[in-house]
This record gives structure tokens, sequence and C-alpha cells, in this order.
């Protein structure tokens, strides 16, 4: 007999005990260690529940070595992120060093009005999202400039990353360019510009609602010293950095090869060394009293070149050192430090643990069959389209939740529901809108996924802050299964024409 004819399919309650065990561990990490959960204790959360999905695969027959190829799978699926991860954090690093974010923070707070702030920062990322099709590199540039006006500004930082994330998502659910907006059609089997038009229903409405609740959020801002923190906060910039608008070249750069659809991992990688290159260009004097602290002796076999360490080499380490580790600055201001100390691949290294951890949870839960058995269940008694719709949301949300990825969000609930939207009458293009409602838009507002790791790393916010302001990620999925239940622009499948076809003799 066959080690598969031994396999024993999971029974329900086998596919709910690691998932109810999973948010009763990370709820207690929560309750017990606050904003430090995702340092430890997430990660323990998820390994624990991992362990109990392995038994129960265990127990239906798989072997251990089944399981471990499965993790190492899982883990695999998330090793480009993890890189894209790395990158970015020399990428903020560099440019801070570089003055480039110093320049965005510096003009941004003469540009930007503190009433509409919020509004602004999110319709500014909405844009650049829609014109280079990244939510990431989104966040990682323009957002980490408005996290420092905002912090220049005394404005809330939850707030102002739940304005960025709220921007960056809707340019990117709405932009041709972005990787999530090609996944959905194609799982789908649905074109990719009739996609993005049916999708104008649900995401219009969702970010102008969100928008006006950002301009009366605005409004409510105490703004009576803004000016002095504004002008104190440029001041203490102008003393750091020589700012200048050449500093935003590498900005550009990098925003020129996003649209021209470089991979994000060289495109950063390139604009992290752009910045390296343009510190030590422009920002000689804080580059050499940054080497002025460095310590480096000559081994005795080097003597014959140099007794001491010349100043251009501490320079280059400086800039390296931007590169894995970040820039950490002493202004005298402890805001403004911890604003500008940032940066470098050691500052991802927490979050890619929790990436890391995530993953292979879910990827044991797809192994030995505990997701495919939830789904199963989950579908029965769907009759009406507000049904089918309703649960595919919801089952993106719990992908989203247990796999900790956006692109398994997407990929595992199209394929499970293709035929069953077809069964149904329903045209393809409600799956495929579907899919981004529930799989993209929610994929930030879960610490543990990839993308809610990486929002809360790039931005210095934890999800646990910035979840109740991510305005257009909530509405979203809301107005979709409204609509679904109204019958609003739900689209069904017309009867085939038959073609008659005479024959000859």
């Amino acid at each position: 007999m066959s080690t598969q004819a031994k396999l024993k399919e999971p029974s329900l309650l086998d596919a709910l005990i690691p998932i109810v065990l999973l948010v009763v561990f990370m709820g207690s990490a929560v309750f017990l260690y606050g904003e430090d959960s995702s340092f430890g204790p997430n990660q323990i959360a998820l390994l624990l529940a991992m362990g109990v999905a392995a038994l129960i695969g265990i127990k239906n027959g798989h072997g251990w070595k089944s399981i471990e190829a499965g993790i190492v799978k899982g883990i695999s699926m998330a090793l480009g992120a993890c890189m894209i991860l790395f990158v970015v954090g020399s990428l903020i690093g560099t440019w801070m060093l570089s003055g480039t974010v110093p320049t965005l923070i510096y003009y941004g707070l003469s540009l930007l009005n503190p009433t509409f702030f919020y509004a602004a920062a999110s319709l500014i990322c909405a844009v650049v999202a829609m014109s280079i099709g990244s939510s990431w590199t989104t966040a990682a540039t323009v957002g980490v400039a408005l996290i420092g006006v905002a912090t220049g500004m005394e404005m809330s930082l939850p707030i102002t990353a739940g304005a960025v994330i709220s921007g960056a998502y809707f340019g990117d659910k709405l932009s041709p360019l972005s990787e999530t907006t090609n996944l959905a059609p194609a799982i789908a089997g649905t074109d990719l510009f009739e996609h993005i038009k049916y999708m104008l229903w649900t995401t219009i409405p969702s970010f102008c609602i969100t928008l006006v609740i950002f301009l009366i959020l605005g409004f409510t801002e105490d703004t009576a010293q803004v000016s002095d923190s504004i002008e104190k906060m440029q001041l203490t910039l102008v003393s750091q950095f020589q700012l200048g608008w050449h500093l935003l070249i590498p900005l550009f750069v990098l925003l020129t090869m996003a649209v021209r659809k470089v991979p994000a991992f060289p495109a950063i990688a390139i604009g992290a060394l752009l910045g390296a290159l343009w510190a030590l260009l422009f920002q000689g004097n804080l580059i050499s009293a940054f080497a002025s602290e460095i310590t480096v002796s000559v081994p005795e076999i080097m003597h014959f070149l140099f007794k001491e360490v010349p100043n251009s080499v501490k320079h280059i380490m400086v800039a390296w050192s931007a590169l894995f580790d970040g820039v950490n600055f002493e202004t005298g201001d402890a805001n403004i430090d911890k604003l500008l100390s940032r940066g470098g691949m050691a500052s991802m290294l927490n979050t890619v643990w929790l990436i890391i951890c995530a993953m292979s949870f879910g990827a044991v839960l797809e192994k030995v069959g505990l997701l495919k058995a939830v789904v199963a269940s989950f579908l029965k008694g769907a009759t009406s389209a507000g049904d089918m719709i309703s649960r595919t949301i919801l089952t993106c949300i719990g992908t989203n939740i247990v796999t900790a990825d956006q692109y398994m969000s997407i990929v595992m609930p199209g394929r499970m529901y293709k035929e069953e939207f077809e069964k149904r009458g329903l045209d393809q293009l409600n799956l495929s809108r579907s899919l981004e409602d529930g799989g993209t838009l929610t994929s930030p507002l879960i610490p543990w996924n990839t993308c809610g790791a990486y929002m809360s790393g790039v931005l210095g916010v934890s999800v646990y802050d910035y979840f109740v302001y991510t305005f257009f990620n909530l509405i979203n999925p809301v107005l979709a299964v409204i609509y679904a239940y109204m019958g609003i622009k739900i689209l069904r499948l017309t009867p085939p024409k038959i073609k008659v076809v005479e024959q000859g003799v």
C-alpha cells in the first residue's frame, strides 16, 4: 500500500484547532507584551501553532519529511519579499545619510497645510502608487518622508501611516503596472483592463469616503503650535544637512525604474547605492563628523601602505555602514533623532524573522490539507451572489491570516472558487474583483503578514496602531459585500449563442 493511500482526510475540527490556538497565542502575546509582541512573542506563537498543525498532519498519515519539505517551499515563496525588505532597509539608511529623505521632509513641511495634511498625504501616495504600480515602493519613499513631515507638524503618526497605506493601496489596486492587479484577473481568467474598470465601482466610492474622513480628522487637529514646530524642525535639518532639489535625483531615478517595470529588488538596490554615492558627494561635513567617531587600527602587515586609516576610507565606511546598520543622529531633539536614526539591513531582521515564522505556519496548514478543509466547509450553503462574494472575501482575509502572504490570498481562493462562480452563473469579473477586495487590501492589516510586517517596519508605526486608520482598506471590502447582497454591479453570465452551421453536400 502506498504512503498516499494511508493519508486520512482532515476533519473540520482538525483544521480549526491550530487556527483557534493561533488566535489564542497571538492574543496572549499582545496582551502580555503589548507593542513589543512583534519582537519575538508573535514568532513563538506562530511556531507553536505550526507545531500543533504538524502533529495533526502526522496523526493523519503525513510524514515529517513531507511536512518539512512543505515548510521549506513555503519559506522560499517569501524569500523575494525578504530580499526586498533588506534592500529597503539599506535604501532608508543611505537616503537619510544623503539628505534625500530630509529634503523631502523639509519641502513637505513648507508645502503641506496641517489642516489638509492627512487627505493630501493619501492623495500623494495614491498618485505615486498608480504611476509605479507598487504600494511597497511608495511607502518606502514618499511614505517615509510623509511620516517625517507629520513628526515636524506634530501630527498623529498612526493616522499618517493609515493615510499613506490607504493611498498606496488605492493606487496600487488600480494600476495596470501592479503585480496583484495583474495576478487577480490572470487567476480568474478575465481581461486586465476590464478587471480594473470593474473595480472602479467599489474603489472610487471607498476612497472618496476615506478622503472625507481624513479631511475631518485634519480639521480637528490643534494646529496652534504647528508653525513653531515646523520652523524648529526645518532649522535642525538645515543644521545637519546640505539640502537642495538635486538630492531628490535618487528618488526620481527609482520612480523611473519602477515605471519602466524594473524588478523591485534591483531597482531599490540601485536606489540604495545611489543614495550612498550622493551622501559621499553632497554631505561632506556630515560624513566627516561620522567618520571622526570611527576608530580602526591598521594591521601591522599593512603598514607599508598606511599606518592610520585615511579619512577617505573612513568616509566610505560611513556610507557602507548606512547600508547594513543605518544611521544614528544626535541632534539634541529626541523626536528628530528617532525619525532620522533609521535604516540598514539590520533594521529589517526582526520583520524577516516574523515573515519566515508566518510562512512556515501557513505552509504546514496547506501541506497537510487543513486549509482546504476549512474552505470546503465554508462554501456549504452558499447560494446567492452575495453569499459567494462575501465568502470569497472572507476566505481571502482568512488566507491572509493563516498563510501570511497576499499572493496566496489571491491564488488559493481564486483557484478554489473559479468553477463555483461559473456554476452559479456569475461572471469571473466578480471573482477577480473580490480577490483584490479581500486579498490585496487586507494584507497590510495583519501584523505577521508580509505586507503588514513590511509597512510597520518601513513606516515605523505598529500595525496595531495604524489599523483603525487604514480607512480605504477597511471600507472597500465592506462596500463590496453590500454591493453583492444589494445586487449592485453584479455581472452574470449570458447563455452562449448557438451558431447554426449549414452543411453543404
